[in-house]
């Protein structure tokens, strides 16, 4: 029986996730490939370090910041059928964010500032933007970049409970007080000046629900997940599920894998107070599968149209310069942006082909498409390291 050359590539991954879960990097994961009709799908390993209970195809995973790329569709949604435009100015739907005040520098005083050269956008938001996000840098005593910068506006921020950061612990607020305690900084910078990470999509999520008069988790759910099938992703699970959700760990003071517990497992089973735009989904890999090949079909699923090809090629197009696309900090590491996903530019560690795009979750989420190769690969941990100890670039191997 001949191996399809899909098959050999997912086995060369198979093996290099497999080792490490061997060597305790992480308890388990499910590794997913899609190419045409033929799918496959491995589970790996356990949902918690020495459990016994299995990692499977239908396991539930907090998907973090996979969480942009739907928010984006559901934007362009809105923008299809007229609801938004992507070149008007929020402040009709944000009247919080209205004649804008920015920083003269950023570490500088709250009160030191200058008008805001024009109005932040909608598109402003979708391609981060704004004027106002994540603010990196690194440690050596760390895997992971470090926001807590003391600038007088970060610390403004977590004062006011905002979570422009990593989601857990929750922000307390609902999306209206939320708003109006945002709307009290000033920006970091002048909107379409910068590429900051993070911030614009809560934003965004407070914007195009005002403009349904729906919830977010509504919203998702009539434009996207209903007409794909996503039965299983949503901003909570029902507590029945709870079990099919695994311990998210990420390394601790230690050096070794800590469970963390900021936001509790019963905390998924109830609607959050702030719907995340940014990081608030749970989902399967089959769920989101569904997603990823309705973009990759040009907006259609099971010959229903979804979104309309132009939408399609917006949100998986670079809208950076190239200053933005080398100034946007560590997470972006050299890749363009287009709306709520990186997209690939030039060849890098993962493929010598151009054009991929996706996005990765903090909890440990890992996303892209492939469009060159009508290529879907996804691997679900929640193991928050795994995105920072080389595990991704085994992922090439689907390449070699």
């Amino acid at each position: 029986m001949t191996t399809s050359p899909l098959r050999a590539g997912f086995d060369r991954v198979r093996q290099a996730m497999a080792a490490r879960v061997e060597k305790g990097e992480l308890p388990g994961m499910v590794l997913l490939a899609a190419q045409g009709d033929e799918t496959l799908v491995e589970p790996i390993g356990a949902k918690a370090l020495g459990g016994d209970e299995p990692m499977r195809r239908d396991t539930i995973f907090r998907v973090g910041s996979m969480t942009k790329a739907v928010l984006a569709a559901a934007t362009m949604a809105l923008v299809e059928d007229g609801t938004l435009r992507l070149e008007e100015p929020v402040d009709r739907l944000l009247p919080e964010l209205a004649g804008r005040r920015v920083l003269r520098r950023l570490d500088g005083p709250l009160d030191d500032t200058v008008p805001a050269a024009r109005p932040i956008t909608v598109e402003d938001l979708l391609t981060f933007r704004m004027g106002y996000g994540l603010v990196f840098g690194v440690t050596p005593d760390s895997p992971y970049p470090t926001i807590d910068l003391p600038y007088p506006v970060i610390e403004a921020a977590q004062e006011l409970e905002l979570v422009t950061g990593p989601p857990d612990p929750r922000t307390p607020h609902d999306p209206d007080e939320w708003m109006r305690r945002f709307g009290t900084l000033p920006l970091m910078c002048q909107p379409g000046e910068r590429w900051q990470y993070n911030t614009a999509s809560l934003v965004l999520g407070v914007l195009v629900a005002r403009a349904t008069g729906m919830s977010l988790g509504d919203l998702f759910r009539t434009r996207l997940f209903e007409p794909l099938g996503m039965a299983e992703t949503g901003f909570h699970l029902p507590a029945e599920h709870l079990g099919r959700l695994p311990v998210h760990y990420m390394t601790g003071p230690t050096g070794e894998l800590t469970p963390q517990t900021h936001t509790t497992d019963e905390d998924w089973t109830r609607p959050p107070a702030f719907p995340s735009g940014a990081a608030g989904l749970v989902s399967t890999v089959d769920d989101y599968l569904a997603f990823a090949r309705m973009l990759l079909a040009g907006g259609v699923h099971q010959g229903r149209r979804v979104l309309s090809e132009r939408s399609v090629e917006l949100i998986t197009t670079d809208h950076l310069t190239a200053g933005q696309r080398a100034s946007g900090d560590i997470v972006l590491a050299g890749h363009g942006w287009g709306y709520g996903v990186a997209v690939v530019t030039e060849p890098d560690e993962i493929s010598s082909v151009p054009g991929r795009y996706g996005w990765n979750g903090g909890y440990g989420t890992f996303w892209f498409n492939h469009p060159a190769r009508d290529l879907v690969v996804m691997a679900m941990t929640q193991t928050s390291d795994f995105l920072f100890n080389g595990s991704l670039a085994d992922l090439g191997r689907l390449e070699s």
